[in-house]
């Protein structure tokens, strides 16, 4: 392995273990349907205004060209996923679920992460990968409706979950093509400048109007500035050194360290059921990222 593939590992690596207090972040902000706190609609957007303005600083600073005129399509499917698509449905499905819950249902988004890459790419993956894929997210529906109280259908809840995986793999996968040709620091700045005309006056819509726990003020603190802006330099600048297919594997570690890191900060039980299923979905997803992808035409 190439030392710019190591150091786009160990970049990697970082991003992904300050993403992985996002989802037990987002709960302590948002509360529980008995305790609520934040909006989701407000931890989404504010967070998002939050980076914005530190991204412009930030560009300025480091005197940040103009992105190319081919670049501003790109950007803004970045900012359709990353900024708006899955910070919105998580922060709002995270009422109703319990954090440790959706580290489940976000177990598939490395494979998710590869698809996106490898199409991008003009690459064709093998059946064997189609087959991980698809059983990879029948373990994570299978899961959801397990834990529903509603019989054999999906909570509204874990269906925001599995549509934010999928925002999620779309901005990765354009984040991390711009960041051959960008700095990664930059388009993660640049989508958030971009969509701050939308995020501005939705978060002061969306604002709380009444008083909230001092610990929800924190939580919201740490998703704006580390999972919204700083995780993003090490994630992008690690996907452009190391390929995105390859760089997505240190994503399976996430959801281990999201339920770590929800039973101290929530009080959170991690039921022998809930480990079996995650178990089972990194497991197939391991094995998915080693099946074969063909090269096709270049992009």
């Amino acid at each position: 392995m190439k030392p710019q593939e190591i150091k786009g590992l160990w970049l990697g690596l970082a991003g992904v273990v300050i993403f992985a207090l996002t989802l037990p972040m987002t709960r302590l902000a948002v509360g529980t349907p008995e305790a609520p706190q934040m909006s989701g609609v407000f931890i989404a957007l504010g967070r998002a205004v939050v980076a914005a303005v530190l991204s412009a600083a930030f560009l300025v600073a480091t005197r940040a060209p103009w992105p190319r005129r081919e670049d501003w399509v790109p950007l803004a499917l970045t900012s359709a996923g990353v900024v708006f698509g899955f910070p919105l449905f998580t922060s709002v499905a995270m009422r109703y679920v319990e954090a440790v819950h959706a580290s489940v249902i976000v177990g598939v988004l490395p494979l998710a992460t590869a698809l996106v890459g490898a199409l991008l790419h003009r690459q064709r993956p093998s059946m064997g990968f189609w087959l991980c894929a698809g059983l990879g997210s029948a373990l994570v529906v299978a899961f959801a409706i397990s834990k529903s109280s509603s019989g054999l259908s999906l909570h509204a809840a874990d269906a925001l979950l599995l549509a934010a995986m999928a925002c999620a793999a779309i901005g990765y996968g354009y984040g991390a093509r711009l960041s051959q040709h960008m700095r990664a620091e930059h388009v993660i700045c640049w989508a958030l400048v971009m969509a701050l005309p939308l995020t501005l006056p939705l978060a002061a819509w969306a604002r709380p109007q009444v008083a909230l726990a001092t610990s929800a003020w924190w939580a919201f603190g740490y998703v704006a500035v580390f999972s919204m802006w700083i995780g993003f330099f090490a994630w992008y600048r690690g996907l452009a050194l190391g390929g995105t297919v390859r760089v997505s594997q240190v994503q399976l570690v996430q959801p281990f360290l999201s339920m770590l890191f929800a039973v101290p900060l929530l009080g959170e039980q991690l039921d022998a059921v809930t480990l079996g299923f995650a178990l089972a979905v990194i497991a197939v997803v391991f094995l998915g990222k080693k099946m074969p992808v063909r090269a096709g035409a270049p992009a």
